[in-house]
Formats: C-alpha cells, structure tokens, sequence
C-alpha cells in the first residue's frame, strides 16, 4: 500500500491530546480535517493515498512511541470550513498547506516503523525518520496490520 507518513506534536494541542481533539470532531460529525504545518504535498502523491481500498496515513508523534492510521476520505490543498477543523489551530489554519480528512483514528502497532518503508530509498521507516528532519515521507506499508 502506497501512502504516507507524517510527524506531528502535541506542543500545541489542548491538554487532552491533538488525536483526541481530532476524535471529538469526527464523533460529533463523523469527520475531521486534519492539517499539515508547512510546504503543500503534491497532488500526485493524493491518488497514491486515495486509491487504497482503505485510504489511510500514518500519523508518527515526533519525541514519543506513539502511531495511529488516520483512516481518510478526502486530501486537499484548500482550507476547510473552519467548523471542520479542532479549535485549538482554527485561527493558525492558514499555516496548514494540505488537509485530510479523517474518518477515523486507529492505534498501529508499536513495530509499523519497522514494517514500513520509504519509497524512494527503500530504508525502513523507523531508521530514515532518525535520520531526517522530513515533516513527511511517502512509504510502502503493509496492507494489514498482521
């Protein structure tokens, strides 16, 4: 499965966590978007992600263990209805250059880096982001979890 891994932090985040501020959207209206900080991804990697029978991203809390699949629907480069977006960064939503839309958040298991790789240099994951200040990288990952 073609798709792609991103960093984020809860330095910004209300207390209870940037996940479960995203999963109080989606329980409330099904869905959420979800933003990237910085450059826009290419539109080229968007069919990659959304040809999947099952879209989703990998979502990587950079300085802790933590993984999740961000099951999605949708990717863009404009900005959403700013209702659509958790509180705490609507008013920074201009900052944000790509956003998902998130149906659902699932825990990945804690070795998926080592199941993943990169797609232009075939290193594992969980080796290249050690190595890289990359705010996202596009990767081959398995199409299960098992």
């Amino acid at each position: 499965m073609k798709t792609i891994a991103l960093r984020f932090s809860n330095r910004f985040a209300p207390e209870c966590g940037t996940i479960e501020a995203h999963d109080e959207l989606i329980k409330r209206k099904g869905y959420v978007w979800y933003g990237k900080l910085g450059n826009k991804i290419a539109a080229s990697v968007f069919s990659d992600v959304l040809e999947n029978d099952e879209p989703r991203i990998l979502l990587i809390h950079s300085g802790a263990t933590y993984r999740y699949w961000a099951y999605i629907n949708k990717i863009q480069h404009e900005l959403p209805d700013r209702e659509d977006i958790p509180e705490y960064y609507r008013n920074e939503a201009e900052k944000f250059k790509t956003w998902f839309r998130v149906i659902k958040f699932e825990d990945a298991p804690r070795d998926i880096m080592a199941k993943c790789t990169v797609a232009s240099s075939g290193q594992e994951l969980g080796i290249a982001s050690k190595h890289s200040m990359s705010p996202y990288f596009k990767i081959i990952a398995p199409d299960t979890d098992e």
